[in-house]
């Protein structure tokens, strides 16, 4: 099952033959982490990319008077990690937690290196999954540039209403670079409108 799920995510993307899915099955190993563990830590190498099978997380960082910013949330079917350390395989600059229990599929970069010798066709999905999150991320910096908060809260409603559903609203605020307090503010004011 837990492979079948990756397989899935992986075959919306690129055709894989039977061989190749078995090459690329074993490709990855399986875990889970307790609520509060981390998937990787800033200053540590990130050694694996990782899918997540079930639970979330979220991607942060600590800025010098050691406040946090969330810089992203990871549920079911989403890569997740710090792709920059995984990729030149040196010292992480963010850290990627598990919010509840989550279960991975993991793969190592020696790995990953090989199953792009042994199945060349997994470099296009890699490019258009990094592909998708650059796109992403470029027009999340667009919008933090262009919109009001309470713009960029509403679309973010609109857009992962899933997330919204579970996770606290005060990392909802720190992903969307606001205070919980005028996120709270910005809900109470939403609501009012709503009523009229």
């Amino acid at each position: 099952m837990k492979t079948e799920r990756i397989l899935g995510h992986i075959r919306q993307k690129i055709h894989l033959t039977d061989e190749e899915g078995a090459i690329v099955s074993q490709s990855f190993k399986f875990r889970t982490y307790l609520k509060g563990q981390y998937i990787i830590q800033e200053r540590d190498v990130s050694r694996y990319q990782t899918f997540i099978l079930s639970g979330k997380v979220r991607t942060f960082y600590l800025d010098n008077k050691g406040n946090e910013h969330i810089i992203a949330f990871g549920i079911e079917d989403w890569w997740v990690g710090d792709i920059c350390s995984f990729a030149t395989q040196t010292p992480a600059e963010f850290n990627t937690q598990c919010l509840e229990k989550t279960t991975v599929a993991q793969i190592s970069f020696q790995d990953m290196e090989q199953l792009y010798r042994d199945v060349p066709k997994m470099e296009r999905y890699v490019r258009i999954i990094i592909q998708a999150a650059y796109g992403s991320m470029s027009k999340r910096i667009v919008r933090n540039h262009s919109m009001s908060a309470k713009e960029r809260y509403l679309l973010f409603t609109q857009t992962y209403p899933e997330i919204v559903q579970r996770v606290p609203q005060y990392m909802i605020a720190s992903y969307l670079g606001i205070t919980k307090e005028f996120l709270s503010h910005i809900r109470k004011q939403i609501a009012e409108e709503r009523k009229n």
